[in-house]
């Protein structure tokens, strides 16, 4: 019997689950998770998880101390949430779990810097070692330097909302862990800009963002992992099947799963080795330049980063109805 195209996909590439829900998690059994807080707000809002909402919302509320706001306690909930949902997930995948420090932090190295060194402390004081966790931050000059500084530290990096080839090089010359270039919106964003409703596989400009990135990276030998991320279709995933690791939704990971075809790889380090590309010497003043001419990439980063911002207070403003109803509950 012929194997379906996740079955296949594995085989070449690390497949990571897109997801806080837990139970998609136990379904499709990924290598790898990652969060966001677009994610953890929908999962926080499941009656499944309930429980772990209000723990962590009591523990949160004992370690703020007497006299802190509801704001103070719901903004110190999210970052224990964003872990408690992590410490769930590390119970089912045999690999690593991301973990995104907050987006208001994206143009901050030192706070960035300070944060995730507080998760990881989260995670290790609950006996999970730092080389089991990703932290998320977004691909800003000011979140790279962050990433180059933690992995200095042994704390691995994921650096999110990643649309530009000079994002990539910068991350790369950091010393990130890994990268997650996204797909689906950079071809949102050639689709509204083109006014173009589709684009075949191959032609993706997503696609084709992260096969170039892809290829640099291995023609010159740097050590960190592409992760394709934010996929709108499985053609997306199928051209660029090969990839070190990619990240995928649990809709989009049923649709592998239910295809019976063959799945070619796309992606080669033997190809991209051989490949005449041309080197990019990467400081602040040209990744400015890059970023400012790549309209694509600044807009979408920018986008981005206001995206997580308003889903980061959406599930401060729910954390702190939920906790005022367990004070209510508590006194009733």
């Amino acid at each position: 019997m012929s194997k379906n195209l996740l079955e296949q996909l594995r085989e070449m590439t690390v497949v990571v689950a897109d997801t806080g829900d837990i139970q998609a998690i136990e379904k499709f059994k990924p290598q790898d998770a990652t969060t966001n807080p677009s994610l953890i707000t929908a999962a926080a809002q499941m009656p499944e998880y309930q429980e772990i909402v209000d723990q962590t919302l009591i523990q949160a509320k004992k370690d703020a101390g007497a006299g802190a706001s509801q704001k103070q306690i719901a903004n110190l909930a999210f970052e224990r949430l964003a872990v408690s949902f992590g410490l769930k997930i590390l119970e089912i995948i045999p690999g690593r779990v991301s973990t995104e420090v907050d987006a208001r932090l994206s143009y901050d190295t030192e706070g960035t810097v300070n944060t995730a060194r507080k998760i990881i402390a989260q995670y290790e004081s609950k006996g999970i070692s730092r080389e089991r966790i990703l932290i998320k931050i977004a691909s800003t000059w000011e979140g790279i330097k962050a990433a180059e500084i933690l992995e200095k530290e042994g704390i691995h990096c994921n650096l999110t909302l990643l649309f530009g080839i000079h994002q990539a090089i910068a991350c790369a010359e950091a010393g990130a862990t890994l990268i997650s270039p996204f797909v689906g919106r950079i071809l949102d964003w050639y689709k509204k800009e083109t006014g173009k409703e589709s684009y075949p596989a191959a032609e993706d400009p997503g696609v084709l963002s992260v096969t170039k990135i892809y290829n640099y990276y291995k023609k010159f030998g740097y050590k960190t992992e592409v992760m394709g991320a934010s996929f709108r279709n499985i053609g997306e995933i199928t051209e660029i099947a090969g990839c070190d690791l990619l990240t995928i939704s649990p809709k989009l990971l049923g649709e592998l799963q239910a295809n019976i075809a063959e799945l070619p790889r796309k992606l080669d380090p033997k190809t991209a080795a051989a490949m005449d590309i041309s080197k990019v010497e990467m400081d602040k003043a040209t990744f400015d330049k890059m970023h400012a001419e790549d309209r694509m990439a600044s807009e979408k980063l920018d986008e981005g980063i206001k995206g997580f911002t308003k889903a980061l207070e959406s599930l401060e403003q729910l954390l702190a109805e939920k906790l005022s109803s367990l004070d209510e509950a508590k006194v009733a």
